[in-house]
């Protein structure tokens, strides 16, 4: 008979078999079924597009805004933290970017205090690299864009009416804003851009990249005001400035079909331009002290695109027909100039101001100039000159519009 104490020991030794034989098979067990589980997860996100790329495989970097000199061309490039992704989110491999005078008001802190750094461009093509789960209307590869909203409550009476640009709880910017959660903003100048897909657009195949571009926000801006006031047959339109802005407004006038087509700029020097665009008219209030009495009573319809406080506007407004309206879409960064209110009143004149659009108003005009085959004119240079090219928009160089291009990015697309 054995000892007591040989027993005891034997018997743990037993358990202490089993149980180790028994957590080898759990372990083998458990391994299984991890391969097992891992391999089918990985056919089925092969199978969905909404898994796309991961954030490891590409770092966001961007010309970064640190203060207020960024403005004068001291941009620097550098890594950002996009916002928190979400399952409502589309990550964009942007091929194009258009220079918006937005950005350089705010890399100055023209419009209020910036917060740096910041990373501007509100004008964003791209192909969708990583889409949210929750994101039907995109997949892996479209061309998509991004303007200059990025974000609203999506629940109040605006946002509602498909109104996002007008939300009362706030419009998040596609750069410069802040999420519900805290996190920033991001722009164009970059090589990916993250942003809610609610907010993104599909680009035409009718319509290349770095056309596209600039109508995000500078498109958007002018076509809204005209589509929604009438622009059209039997119409009198008026567009001031001719610039950036300014030029959509006469190629949109035109494919709207208006009767007359009027550029309205300081000099003449634009004036073959203007025509090429569209205009039918043409007044250059620097070179003619009379114009505004020659010209009173002659445009249903102006929208202005530009944004000095010092422009003559109780003469433009002298160029309104009766029930005339005057929207005005230039944003200085100053106040407007005082007018007498009978320039209105007598003639039953609305004054107005318009802010971009929704995504599906975006979506619209898109369609509209693939269809039409509008073209913008622009210049498209190299992501890498982005501080030359803010320096240059602000000189009034452009014509008319700047388009950053990610060289790597398009070469990968064949552009």
């Amino acid at each position: 008979m054995a000892s007591p104490e040989r027993g005891v020991s034997q018997t743990t030794t037993d358990r202490i078999t089993t149980l180790a034989n028994h957590f080898k098979e759990s372990l083998l067990t458990a391994s299984a079924s991890i391969a097992t589980s891992t391999s089918s997860k990985e056919e089925e996100e092969e199978g969905t597009a909404s898994m796309g790329s991961q954030h490891a495989e590409y770092k966001f970097e961007g010309w970064m805004g640190l203060d207020k000199t960024a403005a004068e061309g001291n941009m620097k490039w550098q890594e950002f933290e996009p916002k928190t992704w979400t399952e409502d989110d589309v990550d964009i491999k942007i091929t194009h970017c258009g220079i918006c005078g937005s950005d350089i008001h705010t890399l100055r802190s023209g419009w209020g205090a910036t917060m740096y750094p910041c990373c501007v461009g509100h004008e964003i093509v791209g192909t969708a690299v990583k889409v949210g789960k929750n994101v039907k209307h995109f997949k892996l590869g479209d061309k998509i864009g991004v303007g200059a909203q990025s974000g609203s409550c999506l629940d109040c009476e605006e946002c509602d009416a498909g109104q996002e640009c007008y939300c009362v709880k706030g419009m998040v910017g596609t750069y410069n804003g802040q999420y519900p959660d805290s996190s920033k903003s991001y722009g164009g100048y970059a090589n990916y851009c993250r942003a809610p897909a609610h907010f993104a657009v599909k680009i035409p195949d009718g319509l290349k990249l770095e056309d596209a571009a600039p109508m995000l926000c500078g498109g958007i801006t002018v076509y809204n005001p005209l589509k929604k006031n009438g622009c059209g047959p039997g119409k009198k339109v008026g567009i001031v400035g001719i610039g950036g802005l300014g030029h959509f407004g006469l190629l949109f006038a035109k494919a709207l079909g208006a009767d007359e087509v009027v550029a309205i700029s300081r000099s003449s020097s634009k004036e073959a331009d203007a025509r090429k665009m569209g205009a039918t008219g043409f007044i250059a209030t620097a070179e003619d002290p009379k114009w505004a009495s020659k010209h009173a009573r002659s445009l249903d319809l102006i929208v202005s695109t530009v944004s000095s406080p010092d422009m003559p506007l109780e003469s433009y407004l002298r160029l309104l027909r009766t029930n005339g309206d005057f929207i005005q879409v230039g944003a200085p960064e100053d106040k407007l100039p005082a007018f007498n209110i009978f320039s209105l009143i007598a003639k039953g004149c609305k004054l107005g101001g318009s802010c971009i659009g929704s995504p599906a108003e975006i979506q619209a005009m898109l369609e509209f100039a693939a269809g039409k085959q509008i073209r913008p004119w622009v210049t498209v240079r190299d992501m890498g000159q982005a501080n030359q090219s803010v320096v240059d928009m602000e000189d009034g160089k452009a014509r008319y519009r700047y388009v950053l291009k990610n060289e790597k990015h398009a070469a990968e697309l064949g552009l």
